[in-house]
């Protein structure tokens, strides 16, 4: 029986690329994004994230084999942490009757290597708390104040802790179904795709994200640690997320 996957974000970068490797491996994968998706969802608010989950169960039958979670932006505006974070935890929370439904099931998430770099402590723990309008307001002063790039940081951060705190709950481990993350350091996906055009831009962001390996990594050469996260022979990671950085966050 070919397992069952739901991919946000999967119009382009990793979500398209994980898609496509699922879809090699015979599985069948609902996709949704804001356009050219099977469901047609904006996490950043909360209608989008209800109708994300009411058209899953409808296309999924009622259960899901994995939920890769891998819708998101990068701008310096409050909408990064409504997607990032709470448009994640939306979709996750949401979709985890689905998966108890499943056979083997697991989900994971995309946080970034920007976990790893300065957060801004208002905006993250507004978030782990629940409270999307502290975070956004928190947001909203960090780009004001000219800190507008923590508000992505900050939204790594927070997906990153909730990953940790929650993957041992009786709700997600005592249910068994492993939750992971991981974290790319620069990946070429078409947030950056504007940076990336410019030789500023571009040194930049190696300046950010230095590599000691191969350098700047491509959406599918993350996909198949997704697709071996999310399968049936994860039996035992969970609570993890793994760092795909070319070292740089070695100490």
């Amino acid at each position: 029986m070919p397992r069952t996957y739901l991919v946000t974000g999967s119009a382009s970068g990793v979500g398209a690329a994980t898609a496509e490797l699922l879809l090699n491996q015979n599985a069948r994968v609902i996709g949704a994004d804001l356009s050219d998706a099977d469901i047609t969802a904006d996490l950043g608010v909360q209608q989008g994230r209800t109708t994300l989950v009411a058209q899953a169960r409808e296309r999924s039958g009622g259960h899901l084999d994995g939920v890769v979670a891998c819708a998101g932006v990068a701008l310096f505006d409050p909408l990064t942490i409504k997607v990032n974070y709470f448009g994640a935890v939306a979709a996750l929370e949401g979709l985890r009757s689905l998966l108890a439904a499943g056979t083997d099931p697991r989900a994971l998430v995309i946080s970034s290597a920007a976990s790893l770099h300065p957060a801004d402590p208002a905006i993250v723990d507004a978030a782990l708390a629940g409270d999307e309008a502290a975070a956004v307001e928190a947001a909203r002063t960090a780009v004001t104040q000219g800190d507008g790039a923590q508000v992505y940081s900050s939204s790594r951060v927070a997906i990153a802790r909730w990953i940790r705190r929650t993957a041992v709950t009786p709700e997600w481990a005592g249910s068994g179904i492993p939750l992971n993350a991981i974290a790319p350091g620069m990946l070429i996906a078409p947030m950056i795709e504007a940076m990336l055009d410019t030789e500023v831009g571009r040194q930049a962001i190696d300046d950010s994200i230095p590599s000691a390996l191969h350098g700047r990594v491509l959406p599918a050469q993350v996909a198949p640690l997704l697709s071996w996260l999310v399968s049936a022979e994860n039996s035992h990671v969970t609570g993890r997320v793994i760092v795909v950085d070319d070292g740089t966050g070695v100490d």
